[in-house]
């Protein structure tokens, strides 16, 4: 069993998508343990197999063999009313392309996810006020995505995440649709959250963003080809 302090346990974790009689192996027996407090970057080529991993630790997706313990919890079998409930509850998502809902204000796109719980109206505003000031967006409340730019959208995406204080944040190629400059931000944010106590994995084919994680696993033709695991 994972020990306490073991925020996700993957033991062998396959992943084997079949098409037209032909079987690609995305992920091929992964061992995976993410610490609490943990800034883990997976890294790799195109192709081999890190999104599909993320997919898979988000549970927007299931291994096809192996076992997956969440926050000490079994789920690579729920049923999906389960993993929804999960979902929403203890992981936090930050899209490349953001994901926010253009006829929806930026207060409006952070409370919605809290809105989905059933969460008391005071307690939905307190939250969406402090990650939005968190993340240096309290002044943008009533701006439309369309009124941002890329990197505004992406604080604001990293605020609706933080807003569900969940147990892990998961950042799929947080910094692709961003310059340099605003990547960099994005970057800086992140860091400083991890800091703060959260828990990030982030996926990146880019080294120069790869190292702001204090580890990182490489991904090989879906296989873990080095795990840069500081020695305890």
């Amino acid at each position: 069993m994972a020990a306490n302090n073991t925020l996700i346990h993957l033991d062998g974790v396959t992943k084997v998508f079949v098409t037209d009689e032909v079987e690609t192996h995305a992920l091929a027996g992964i061992h995976l343990e993410i610490k609490r407090g943990e800034y883990v970057a997976i890294s790799g080529p195109s192709g081999c197999g890190k999104s599909t991993l993320l997919a898979i630790l988000g549970l927007l997706d299931s291994p096809s063999d192996g076992k997956y313990v969440l926050n000490g919890n079994p789920v690579e079998n729920l049923k999906l009313a389960e993993r929804a409930r999960i979902r929403n509850r203890e992981i936090g998502f930050i899209f490349q392309a953001f994901n926010l809902i253009g006829d929806l204000n930026v207060y409006e796109n952070v409370e919605l996810p809290l809105t989905y719980r059933g969460m008391p109206a005071a307690e939905r505003r307190k939250r969406v006020q402090e990650s939005l000031e968190r993340v240096g967006m309290s002044h943008r409340v009533k701006h439309y995505p369309a009124q941002l730019s890329g990197g505004q959208q992406q604080r604001v995406a990293v605020a609706r995440a933080l807003a569900g204080e969940p147990a892990i944040l998961l950042a799929d190629e947080p910094t692709g649709n961003l310059d340099s400059v605003n990547g960099e931000a994005v970057m800086d944010l992140l860091s400083e959250l991890h800091r703060a106590g959260a828990t990030i994995c982030m996926v990146t084919h880019d080294p120069r963003y790869a190292r702001f994680a204090d580890r990182t696993v490489k991904l090989f033709d879906g296989r873990i080809v080095e795990d840069g695991a500081e020695v305890q």
